[in-house]
């Protein structure tokens, strides 16, 4: 959350956001796959490939095809980053809330975590390098959220 009466651009973190149905912050869960990130040209059909697993996000654009994927379902050759791991906030989040990543995100920036956001209709995820897991989770921790 952020202080009320604060202009936006020198707003400053001063708790998690929190599920105020729960009355605390909102848990978190780390998926067990490990993914990649890969680009592919814009015009270029979705590979079967890209739709295997538990997890994918799929965004085509102007410009190029992003995929996230489970990293052992890429073809070598695929222009990708890989070793990617994934928290999920959990609960379904309603379009009304806000603030939700950005207090994840600075955290994760303070720590000097790297992150890729995927947001669904449901609720949103934050990739982070595998090196970088357990200090994610730490961080985040010590924020409140309780990570499954």
């Amino acid at each position: 959350m952020f202080e009320i009466g604060t202009p936006a651009n020198k707003r400053r973190q001063t708790m998690p956001v929190r599920d105020e149905r729960a009355g605390h912050p909102f848990s978190i869960s780390v998926l067990q796959e490990v993914f990649a990130i890969c680009r592919l040209d814009q015009d270029v059909p979705i590979p079967d490939w890209a739709l295997v697993g538990s997890f994918h996000s799929i965004t085509r654009t102007k410009g190029e095809l992003s995929i996230v994927c489970p990293d052992i379902r890429v073809p070598g050759g695929t222009v990708c980053n890989r070793g990617w791991r994934c928290l999920k906030i959990e609960g379904l989040l309603d379009f009304s809330l806000t603030g939700i990543l950005a207090p994840l995100a600075t955290a994760l920036a303070d720590a000097g975590i790297s992150i890729f956001a995927i947001s669904t209709y449901d609720t949103d995820y934050i990739m982070v390098q595998e090196p970088d897991l357990e200090e994610a989770v730490s961080a985040l921790a010590k924020m409140g959220y309780e990570i499954h």
